[in-house]
């Protein structure tokens, strides 16, 4: 698919049982673009990924990078990158879970490559974990929400909870936030429930997985997105059987490839691009 880059393009990536989502803008001054990568997790079966994709877009400098959860699925092409050459130029994530803490948090199920290699590289970043300069993205802003140390003791409750405002359209990428770790959210934060309506596009937190759902979310706080994504492959678990739930709290787009829909998943509607020309937002 050629894709128009003028107006902005946010490219939610089929990476299996991962998330990957690249946001592409025009640069300040319209010069050039730039670039925001919400995870690196990549296709085992097509052999994409987010580091060849960026290559062979000639992109040399990527101005910021989002970990939305430390798990091995949503950094696993994270050593490929960071050796790449690709210049990552502000590193996003829960800053309060320390670089020597994410390796106790994977002490009992095992530290893969792409984990291993954020540690190393979030011990460079501590005077730069936050959002990049909005002017950098013209017509973007971003805010985030986490839970600390203090509050969980593992990596799904300790998610980064991300809300992208793009033109007209926003944005919610929840990482693998658990039914406890949005309660506490819910209690702690303000601007987190206040966000929650304004929600049109949600991707579902842990792939679509029963624990990923907040009841309190929905019928207490608002949240009513336009679409509902499931960045998932085959449904490996029987906590996966959540689409009927998020249909029945989504209230649906009238065209997406023909037809109209509430629920899209990666699996089975592939790489799920949204289109800002002129200011609008267009799920292709």
């Amino acid at each position: 698919m050629a894709l128009e880059l003028k107006d902005g393009v946010l490219q939610i990536i089929d990476v299996e049982h991962g998330q990957c989502a690249l946001l592409t803008m025009p640069g300040s001054g319209n010069i050039g673009c730039d670039r925001m990568l919400i995870d690196c997790g990549h296709n085992a079966t097509t052999g994409w990924t987010p580091t060849n994709h960026l290559q062979s877009m000639g992109v040399t400098f990527l101005e910021q990078l989002v970990v939305t959860n430390y798990d091995e699925d949503h950094v696993s092409n994270f050593k490929q990158l960071a050796e790449s050459g690709i210049e990552i130029g502000t590193l996003l994530r829960n800053s309060s879970v320390a670089p020597d803490y994410i390796t106790h948090l994977k002490s009992e199920t095992g530290m893969g490559s792409g984990i291993a290699a954020l540690v190393d590289v979030a011990k460079l970043y501590t005077a730069s974990v936050g959002a990049a300069d909005d002017a950098r993205f013209p017509g973007m802003k971003a805010q985030w929400f986490r839970n600390t140390p203090a509050d969980f003791d593992d990596e799904n409750n300790l998610s980064l909870v991300l809300f992208l405002q793009v033109h007209n359209a926003n944005f919610l990428f929840p990482g693998d936030m658990e039914c406890a770790g949005f309660e506490r959210l819910l209690a702690n934060s303000a601007g987190f429930r206040a966000i929650l309506p304004q929600v049109h596009v949600l991707t579902a937190s842990h792939h679509g997985r029963d624990n990923g759902i907040c009841e309190d979310l929905f019928d207490t706080w608002g949240l009513n997105p336009q679409l509902t994504i499931i960045s998932d492959d085959y449904k490996q678990y029987d906590t996966q059987e959540t689409t009927k739930y998020y249909v029945s709290k989504t209230s649906g787009i009238q065209d997406f490839r023909g037809s109209p829909r509430k629920v899209l998943t990666t699996r089975k509607d592939g790489t799920i691009v949204f289109s800002f020309a002129g200011g609008t937002c267009t799920a292709l």
